[in-house]
Order: structure tokens, then sequence, then C-alpha cells
């Protein structure tokens, strides 16, 4: 009896210290300047695969993106892998089939695999989950112009580490300039050169942590340059619309206008 009123206080404790981590000041977000960023920004197919090769030999051993379907990688308008480069990658993963139950090969109509065995946060919808930008006083001219900032509170976390560590009730927190509160539970993920980019391009903490943000931001919204054009589409025809109007409402009311008064 004693024991389980000792379990229950701890974990009490612990989740009072959770609360205080996260009820503290907002962590400082760096403002990136990524390609799909602006009216007229878009994906850099580049960095998209870049940033895919960094989750799968960085994140993905905690992380899963269980809503992001493998055959998206060769769509349009994002990393644009081959075909049968898709279904070679989605071959890596070992899935359980629904009908038979029994483990198979991905295929390219599976899903990324929802890693929840480290009790890691899913990442597929988390670019546009996390606003890295806010205020003034919940007036939103912050995020106005500078956007949510989704992907550089994800660069901005990557990049945040101090090398201070502590230890509280048997859990490690490491110090983050970006976490709200200062401290994680997450180690740090990153080290120069990790992976070996087939580009030659620089493996940096930096480097790596802006090409997986920007993979992510295309995971959580893959039409943004769909979505884009649609938008820029509907503001000419506004324009159009509202120039065929103010003609003919002046063409209409020309004669009364027009007319002097007695």
């Amino acid at each position: 009896m004693f024991r389980k009123i000792a379990l229950t206080a701890v974990s009490a404790l612990l989740l009072t210290v959770g609360s205080v981590h996260a009820a503290g000041e907002e962590g400082h977000v760096e403002d990136v300047a990524f390609a799909h960023e602006g009216p007229f920004g878009k994906f850099d197919q580049f960095q998209l695969q870049r940033g895919l090769q960094v989750y799968t030999e960085v994140c993905s051993g905690c992380h899963g993106l269980k809503y992001v379907p493998i055959r998206s990688l060769s769509d349009g308008g994002g990393p644009g892998i081959p075909e049968d480069q898709v279904r070679a990658y989605a071959k890596q993963f070992t899935v359980t089939d629904k009908d038979t139950g029994e483990d198979r090969e991905g295929l390219p109509t599976d899903s990324f695999p929802a890693n929840t065995g480290a009790g890691a946060p899913d990442l597929s919808l988390m670019a546009k989950a996390r606003a890295g930008f806010h205020g003034p006083y919940g007036t939103g001219m912050n995020q106005l112009f500078r956007g949510m900032g989704g992907p550089e509170y994800i660069y901005s976390i990557l990049t945040g580490y101090t090398g201070e560590e502590k230890e509280e009730f048997g859990s490690f927190f490491y110090e983050n300039k970006a976490f709200p509160g200062g401290w994680i539970a997450m180690a740090p993920p990153m080290t120069d050169d990790q992976v070996t980019y087939a580009d030659g391009h620089p493996a940096t903490v930096h480097h790596m942590a802006e090409d997986v943000a920007s993979f992510l931001m295309w995971a959580a919204e893959p039409n943004l340059m769909a979505r884009k054009q649609a938008g820029f589409v509907s503001v000419i025809f506004l324009i159009i619309l509202s120039t065929l109007l103010y003609l003919t409402n002046k063409r209409i009311w020309a004669g009364i206008k027009g007319r002097k008064q007695a």
C-alpha cells in the first residue's frame, strides 16, 4: 500500500515537473529563409531529397510519418524520386498486412511506419502543428509577415542545444534555447557529417536541420505549391473582375454623374 502511494506521489511530481517545463517562457526561434516561403516560393527538390535522407537515417529511429503515403515521394512538387526508387525505398519497411495479418515488405501504397516505440511524437503534421512565431500580444502580426514558423521551430530545436544537461527524478533533460522552458527530454539527435549526401552538399548540423525541416513542411502540406498557384490565379481573377466592375459602373452612371444640377 505504501509503495503504491509512493509511486502515485512520484508520478504526480513528474507531471508537475513536466508542466513547469511546458509552462516556461517561449524559446528563441530563428527566422530561416526557406525556399518555399513567400507567395512565389517553391520547394527545393534537392533539399527535399536531402531532408528525406536525414529523416530516414536520423529521425525515423524514434519518429514516424504515419499520415504520409510513401508513393507521394514521386509526386510533382515534392522530392520527385523516380517510381522504381520509391518501390525500392518502400521495401526497407516491414508492414503488417491488414487483410492477412502477416508481415510483408512495404509497398509504395503504404504509409511511412508509425514509430511509437520510443514514445516520440509523429512528425507527419509537426511543421503545421508548431507555431514558431507569435504575437505581438496575440495580434498575429508577426505571423502575417514571417509565416507560422513551423519549419523554423523544427530547425531551431535541432540547432538550439547548448551542451548542458541535468538529471531530475531519473530522467535526463538537455538545455535547448529554442524549447519552451529551456530544457527538453530529447537528446541532441544530430552531429556534423552524420549523413553523407550524394550531391556532396555539406552535412553540418545546420544544413541537416534546414533540409529535414523543409522536408517535414512538405510532408505536412504536400499540395502547398498547388494552393499557392490557385491563390495567385484567384487574386488575378479578382483584380480583373474589380476593374471590369469599376469600368462598368463608371459607364452606367456617366450620364447622371456628369449632369449639372439646376
